[in-house]
Order: C-alpha cells, then structure tokens, then sequence
C-alpha cells in the first residue's frame, strides 16, 4: 500500500549507517600472477585502509595503508618477487613509513627511517625496482612548514634496510618511476608550480645511474597522465590535441597516436600511480573512454566499448591473461572489484558492498544536458524514489544541487548511498557537470580558468532552474550541497546569486587569499592551483577578495550547515572557523559541525552518520518539513 506523504517526509529502509558502510570501497586494485589484490577503505574501522589478497586481510588493525604524498596519497603498496620469495612493501599512515612483510607471515617491519621531529618522509607511487630486491618511488621530504619546506625525489629503497638512494629529481612534482624491461632507464612525469598537472607536465626519461634527461612529451599546454614501458618505446596518454589519447612514443621523441579521437582516455592526476589503460597484447589495449571500459586496437585505429553490467570503471586497470581487472560501478551497485574474461564477457565480482541497500529504492540516474551561459552542462539526475510513498497531487519535490570537487573532478551515473539517502525519502538531486569537469576536453576544463566562483556558479543555477521551470523541482525549495571545491561552489553561489533557499559545505575553501599569495593557508600541491582558476597573485587580488565567501557574508542567500574535520590539512579548519564565526549574531540561521580525527573527506562511520543526519534535518527545517527518525539539527543565528 502507498502512503501519500509530502516529499522530505517519507520514511525508508536506507539509514545514515547504511550509507557509512558503504562509505569505504576499494582502491589501487592489481594483479600479481593473476590474483586480485587492492586497498579497501573501512569506515566500521575508524576509517582505516586494509590490503587485500583475494578477498582476504592481510593486515589487521591498527595497520592502515595509506601515505600523504601530495596530501591526496599515491599509490600505497607493491608486490615483490625477491630471491626470498614474495613480499609486499606499503606505507603505513601513523608513521608515513614503508614497511615490509612476508603476506603469509605479516610481521611488517620498518625498511625507512623514523620520521624526526620538523622532518617528515612520505613515500607514495610504489613499484618494484629492477631486480625486485628494491622498491623504487617518489619520496617527499618536509623540512619545516609542510605547506612550503617540501621537496620530492624519486628514490630507491633498499629491502634489506641499507640507505636509500635518489634515481633523480626533475621537477617540483614528480609520479613514481617506471623501469624499462632492460632495467637501462627510468620514466616519469614531472611537472611545476604554478601549473597543476592536468595544465601541462612533462615525460621525462633517464638512464639509470645519470643526473641528466630528457623530455620526450608535454610541455606548458600539453597534460601527461601515464607512462608506461613497451619494449624500448614508451605508451603515454597525453593531450597536444585538447584530449587525452594514447600514444607511443619512441625515445627520438617520435609520437604516434595509437588511435586519434576526441575523447578522453585519461584523467586528472589528483593521486599517484592511477591507471586509465593496460596492455591486453601489443597492439590491444583496455582502456577508460570517460569511465567506462573499451578496446584500443592499434591495428584499425579503434575505441571499441565493452559490453558490460558495471559500466563505469575507476583508473585502477590491470591485465593479465586475457582478463582485465579493475574496480566497477553501476547506477544500482557501488565500487567493487571485478575481473572481465575480455574473450567471454564473463564479468565475476570479488567483493561485496559494505551495505546491501534495496535496489526498489535506488534511483536511475538521467543523463541531461542543459543550455548554460557559456555552452553545454551535462548533469544527473537522480529522482525521489521510493516504493512506499507518493507525494499529494500538485506537490513538487525540493530539489539539492550536488557540486563535485577538484573541480576537475567528475560526476558519474553510478550509486551513491548518500544521494540515496536523500532521495529515498523524496528528495530529488541532481549532480552538475559545470565548466571546469573532466572528461569532456581540454577546452571544456578550461572553462574554468579564471573563472573559478563564476562559470560553476552559473552552470549550476542553470541546471537548478532548468529544472524547476520543466516541472521537475520546486522553485521555491532548491538547495546546493558540496565537499572541497564543491563546497567553494556551494558557498560561492549562497553569496552571489539567489536560486538556492540553503546550502551544506563540507571541508570547504571559502577565502582564495588563504589558499595563495602571502601566508596561504592550503599545502604545496595546490598552493598555486588559484592562480589559474581566479588570476595571477597579487596582481588580481582585488578579484580574490570580491569572489571569497568569506568576504560576501552579509550577501548569503540564505541559511548554511559547515561541517568539518579537524585535522584537514589541505582545507584546514581556519577558514570554515572564521565564516562561522562571522555568521554567528548576523540572524542567518546556520551550524558548524567539525569532527576530531577526520581529514579532507569524512572516513569514520560515526562522522558520517552524523553528518548525514544533520544535513536532512537542515533540509527539512528550511524546506518546511519534518524528516522522520533523525535527530534536530541545532540552528545558530
């Protein structure tokens, strides 16, 4: 039977605790002689990062595989084939070392120095050095202030515990190295502030044992994303024509492209060591056309798609023997790690998620594309959606804006527990692809160059009142939500235009001048991201301070929820302090919710439950309804 309740209202069998759990997922899966192996995030567990051996632990707690290169991580473990039999090396989050163990005896030990006080060393990107009794990475050395005393080389870390020795140092930022099959000479990509590596890095190749190299491809206009060795070429997705393609490049410098199209096989490089293609044979190779899984054949020159039930796949892809692994996603299933027979189609899953939520009450996502001010905005739309409810006749549905971060990040018609959380109890969301978002072209992302709290803003008002003008979201009851540079948006547009009657901004950037220019406030690895996403500092500086929410309190549009974690080292807490500070007495309603032990992005299920809690009840108390079975949210004024 169908109960008719007003939208907000509707009870649902997806709890907070539901979307926790399903808050974790796998990452950097890969294969080792033909076994899956991967990281999984564990909110049950604090948050933790596990290593897994074909669905099974290899590393109880407190062991938590992750590292702080770039702050973001980079890839966190490796497998090795020694004289002594197989080990597998990783870093470990407490101490930021890498430690070894033997993955039927783990025993981990250290192989890296104790970090010393004011000197820190991170190690991410790892791989096994020629002779495997090495592993070879990038190593990032913070000598006083980790936001501008940082330096990164990339080193070869003895197994046995002898001193690590540098292989090379080219640029300020540089990926992890990659062997030649001779062992003779290293790859990598470098590149310098105040470029961002999806701007323009370089392919960088040495031989090993000299200080000198040489560059290959890229260059201020041009983004490489990966590199790997083919023989005694080089395979590099690159984008000299506005997108990323695959190209072999020989160590002349010539470059053929395997198979010209315009579509982007690559991605943004926010983590090391992510991969967007494999090698099925010479000549064949799985790669990621916007996600979703393909066939180059070098041969014809073709991108041919993969039929396949989990259609979005993460930058994690390893082949071997004719089947391609990776992590998966579809409309109805979140990330899970799968492996694909590329002659069969057999598609075999090898975990399961953390939550198993009632797919009746999972909304299909809509693919739409929005007329905006300067072009097209594709967008998702996910509806309310709930068996056992329906609305009143005439009744239309509050909709919320769903920013994503980077902003050269992404939205994916994929599940999201979250949004299934909001939209089971009929709450409609619609995720914004806006100027700036990766996987439509260079041009597309560049949109955004210094147009950053303009171009975002606007592409995403003109989704919400697209929307509300068809029918199918109430006007008068939009919201925006976001994390990151989502948040920035989030709170960019409450201060510049008035669509939106509310809006939740987690981890936020909310004042440009504190992420640049004199004493920012952000670490290294996008302390000069501004400059190209707002203007030169300081000679724009008039454009930070008038686009800065934090400037623009009196203007909001309306009432806010800050959350936070506190040991946010890349959007630390000091900006979101000062906006609710300034908020307090002005008689905007809001609230201000930080969380101890958590970084940029929310990892515990208890913070995550909360959060999720306290955004529904701020929706309902501004949307003029009363959700069921979640605690009032405490509004400020």
């Amino acid at each position: 039977m169908v109960t008719i309740a007003p939208y907000g209202t509707w009870t649902s069998p997806i709890g907070a605790a539901d979307a926790a759990a399903a808050g974790g997922g796998p990452h950097w899966v890969d294969l080792h002689r033909g076994v899956p192996w991967w990281a999984e995030g564990r909110p049950a567990e604090g948050g933790r990062v596990a290593l897994v051996r074909d669905g099974h632990d290899l590393l109880p707690p407190p062991w938590n595989v992750r590292n702080r290169v770039h702050e973001y991580g980079g890839r966190p473990w490796v497998v090795l084939d020694t004289p002594d039999g197989t080990r597998v090396a990783f870093t470990d989050w407490d101490d930021q070392r890498i430690h070894l163990f033997d993955p039927d005896d783990p025993r981990p030990r250290p192989i890296t120095a104790e970090p010393q006080r004011h000197h820190g060393l991170r190690y991410a990107d790892l791989t096994a050095g020629p002779d495997h009794t090495e592993v070879w990475c990038v190593r990032e050395t913070v000598t006083g202030d980790a936001r501008t005393d940082v330096r990164r080389d990339l080193v070869a870390v003895p197994l046995d515990g002898s001193p690590v020795r540098v292989l090379a140092a080219s640029h300020h930022f540089m990926t992890g190295p990659r062997v030649s099959p001779d062992g003779r000479r290293l790859a990598w990509i470098g590149w310098d502030h105040p470029r961002m590596p999806w701007d323009g890095s370089e392919l960088c190749v040495a031989e090993i044992g000299s200080d000198t190299h040489r560059v290959l491809a890229g260059g201020p206009d041009e983004a490489v994303c990966q590199v790997e060795w083919e023989g005694d070429d080089l395979l590099v997705l690159t984008d000299p024509d506005g997108w990323w393609n695959l190209f072999r490049i020989g160590l002349d410098g010539t470059a053929v492209n395997l198979a010209p199209c315009r579509e982007e096989l690559g991605g943004p490089m926010w983590r090391l060591g992510n991969r967007w293609f494999a090698t099925i044979d010479r000549g064949r190779y799985a790669v990621l056309r916007s996600g979703a899984p393909a066939v180059l054949d070098e041969r014809s020159g073709t991108v041919t798609d993969i039929d396949v039930d989990l259609p979005v796949w993460h930058a994690h892809l390893a082949v071997h023997d004719g089947v391609l692994v990776g992590s998966a996603a579809g409309p109805l299933t979140e990330a899970t790690v799968v492996s694909l027979d590329l002659s069969t189609g057999e598609l075999t899953e090898h975990t399961r998620p953390g939550a198993t939520l009632p797919a009746e009450y999972l909304p299909v996502p809509v693919e739409r594309v929005v007329t905006g001010p300067d072009g097209d905005v594709p967008a998702h739309v996910y509806p309310p959606t709930n068996p056992d409810f329906a609305a009143p006749d005439g009744e239309k549905p509050p909709y919320v804006v769903h920013v994503h971060g980077g902003p050269t990040g992404r939205s994916a018609p994929v599940l999201d527990a979250d949004i299934a959380y909001l939209t089971s109890r009929g709450i409609g969301v619609v995720a914004v692809d806006y100027g700036g978002s990766t996987g439509y072209g260079r041009a597309f992302r560049e949109r955004l160059r210094e147009q950053w709290g303009v171009v975002d803003v606007a592409d995403c008002a003109a989704v919400a009142r697209a929307l509300a003008e068809e029918g199918t979201a109430d006007g008068d009851r939009l919201a925006i939500r976001g994390g990151s540079a989502g948040g920035w948006t989030a709170a960019a547009s409450m201060t510049t235009v008035r669509t939106y009657r509310c809006a939740m901004i987690a981890f936020p950037i909310l004042d440009l001048r504190g992420w640049t220019g004199e004493g920012g406030e952000t670490h290294d690895f996008e302390s000069r991201y501004v400059e190209g996403l707002v203007g030169p500092w300081p000679a724009t500086a008039d454009r930070y301070a008038e686009r800065s929410p934090s400037h623009r309190v009196e203007h909001l549009a309306g009432p806010v929820l800050l959350l936070q974690g506190l040991e946010d080292e890349i959007c630390p807490p000091d900006q979101a302090d000062r906006f609710a500070a300034a908020l307090d007495g002005t008689g905007v309603p809001h609230a201000y919710l930080t969380f101890e032990g958590e970084q940029h992005g929310f990892r515990k299920a208890a913070t995550i439950v909360a959060a999720l809690q306290a955004e529904l009840s701020f929706y309902g108390q501004v949307l003029g309804f009363t959700p069921a079975d979640v605690p009032v949210l405490e509004l400020r004024r």
